[in-house]
């Protein structure tokens, strides 16, 4: 009788761990794919905005997060001064309001660079 209540504990207790190991799997699994396909893609696109956003120098052609295009005429701390147009009309923005380097050419995001017109 004793070997029977024996046997039967270690047999749901052996039961228990499986189950509980079954159900942590794909929990983990889950975690790791929102991870490499959400998370880590997203930091990596923000950290390249940042050095983007702090290697601005005068000079540069600008797209704003509004679409307004202007070549930087003075770079501060915290915010550039562009130049717009040929009437030279001057705007301050924050440097976070940089979406790209360059002009933008399609609805992409994606700014040509100065070596890009350079070759056209």
């Amino acid at each position: 009788m004793t070997a029977q209540i024996t046997n039967a504990m270690l047999s749901s207790t052996t039961s228990g761990t499986g189950s509980m190991l079954s159900m942590i799997i794909p929990l983990v699994l889950l975690v790791a794919v929102f991870y490499f396909l959400l998370i880590r893609p997203e930091n990596k696109k923000k950290k390249e905005a940042a050095k983007m956003r702090s290697e601005l120098t005068v000079g540069d052609q600008i797209t704003t997060i509004g679409g307004v295009v202007g070549t930087i005429c003075a770079v501060k701390e915290n915010t550039i001064v562009i130049e717009t147009s040929s009437d030279r009309v001057r705007m301050e923005f924050t440097k976070w309001a940089v979406s790209t380097r360059g002009t933008q050419t399609a609805e992409d995001g994606a700014g040509e660079s100065k070596d890009a017109k350079d070759k056209k």
